[in-house]
């Protein structure tokens, strides 16, 4: 039971706390955990780095990524302390104990009936004798009393067990459904790095491969694909747009939040229309969704065919 709470709550100062609190009879404040802790540092690192920026952009999503973790973590914890933790406290605080008390009992009354023979054996008077039996009969039935007593209680055991089981079942239940959730976040978190341009991934990513045109729906040779098997449009292809002239299609490969009036805000896998314009920065192109129009980023987007 302490290291199960120990794995679900690894500060100690923190245990004990809590413990204060329950004693107390009262709620334990709210506590960010660790996760959420990071989570809230990288979105605020993304946002004054820019959020229209690659790595600006990338830190928002790692840092909403953790602060799900958090989230998970926190649930994990207390679905763990409600269908785990607590009736495991309150066997060993409660029906345990009574059990406990009850076998001592019952050693004592057999430390009394043993004591009991034990005189009815040395009596010799008859007046001893017959004094020695009523007391023999009345240790030998509180004896038979307390056994049975204990011999209910201990038979329950095995009841006890069984709904121990169900809630081992639910703790590991639980943890799956904890990792299952930190696999699809990572996942989902990984999928969205890997739509970033291949001149912003990791360095530690091995070399790239060109894919033929024809098996991707992205601008020709240049498309690119990483280790994990990402499709990547290469910047290159981007910035020819702006030498040419005319509007392209282009799929938004995630959600852009617009910083002012002047940019347009983008939901991931939408399309739109995309042209360049005369003077304007490198990295930006016009978007254009229906009667909306505005700057867009052009790292976001992958140019259609």
């Amino acid at each position: 039971m302490k290291q199960t709470e120990v794995l679900l709550q690894p500060n100690p100062n923190a245990r004990i706390e809590e413990f204060v609190y329950e004693k107390l009879d009262r709620k334990a404040p709210s506590r960010i955990n660790n996760p959420e802790l990071l989570g809230q540092y990288m979105i605020d690192a993304g946002t004054e780095f820019g959020p229209g920026t690659a790595y600006g952009n990338a830190l928002i999503k790692c840092g909403e990524t953790q602060k799900r973790i958090g989230t998970a973590d926190r649930e994990l914890i207390q679905t763990s302390a409600l269908n785990f933790l607590t009736p495991l406290r309150n066997f060993i605080e409660g029906d345990y104990k009574t059990i406990a008390k009850e076998r001592k009992l019952l050693q004592n009354k057999r430390l009394d009936l043993d004591a009991a023979k034990t005189r009815l054996k040395k009596a010799k008077a008859a007046e001893t004798r017959a004094s020695s039996e009523q007391e023999l009969r009345i240790t030998q039935s509180e004896f038979d009393r307390q056994a049975e007593i204990t011999r209910l209680l201990l038979e329950g055991i095995s009841s006890t067990h069984a709904h121990h089981l169900r809630c081992l079942n639910d703790f590991v239940e639980a943890q799956m459904t904890y990792y299952a959730q930190c696999y699809q976040y990572m996942l989902d978190l990984q999928k969205q790095l890997g739509s970033f341009p291949s001149n912003y991934c990791n360095n530690n990513q091995t070399s790239v491969a060109p894919v033929p045109s024809a098996s991707s729906n992205v601008i020709g040779s240049s498309a690119l694909t990483s280790t994990s098997g990402l499709v990547i449009a290469s910047p290159t292809n981007l910035i020819d747009l702006k030498e040419c002239s005319g509007s392209r299609k282009a799929r938004v490969l995630y959600d852009y939040d617009a910083a002012n009036s002047s940019e347009l805000s983008l939901l991931a896998d939408e399309v739109i229309t995309v042209f360049s314009v005369v003077g304007m920065d490198s990295d930006w192109l016009m978007g254009e969704r229906g009667n909306q129009k505005g700057r867009v980023p052009i790292t976001y987007l992958e140019l259609l065919n």
